[in-house]
């Protein structure tokens, strides 16, 4: 995701604004988008502050409803693949999600599938 611009240039546009100029011409002499700097200025003469509005904040997982069953799941069958735990979800629990979620999931609670050390293959000849 982008960064919000700086204050300091949200008050500068303003400051031109007030100056006289029109909105759009604050934005071509700041290099900005003509509604951008509208956006700004808009918010500036209803609260009367300029600061970016805070994010929207993470994303809530569908999987964090059933997450005592994934972890029990892969306590109980440890050599689980992502795909197979993804086709459990969707038999047992009617859940459609992605591998990609699923290995999200199980990231965020510090949850590997690294190849167990005994599998490895043999050196060669």
């Amino acid at each position: 995701m982008a960064k919000g611009y700086s204050k300091d240039l949200r008050v500068r546009a303003v400051a031109l604004v007030e100056d006289g100029e029109s909105r759009r011409e604050a934005a071509r002499v700041l290099g900005l988008g003509a509604s951008t700097a509208i956006r700004w200025i808009e918010r500036w003469t209803t609260t009367g502050s300029v600061a970016a509005l805070p994010g929207t904040g993470y994303s809530r997982s569908p999987l964090e409803a059933h997450r005592q069953w994934l972890l029990d799941l892969v306590a109980a069958e440890p050599d689980l693949t992502l795909e197979e735990i993804r086709a459990r979800l969707r038999s047992e629990k009617r859940l459609k999600t992605g591998t990609t979620s699923v290995w999200r999931f199980y990231e965020r609670h510090d949850i590997t599938f690294k190849k167990n050390s005994t599998r490895r293959r043999t050196g060669s000849s």
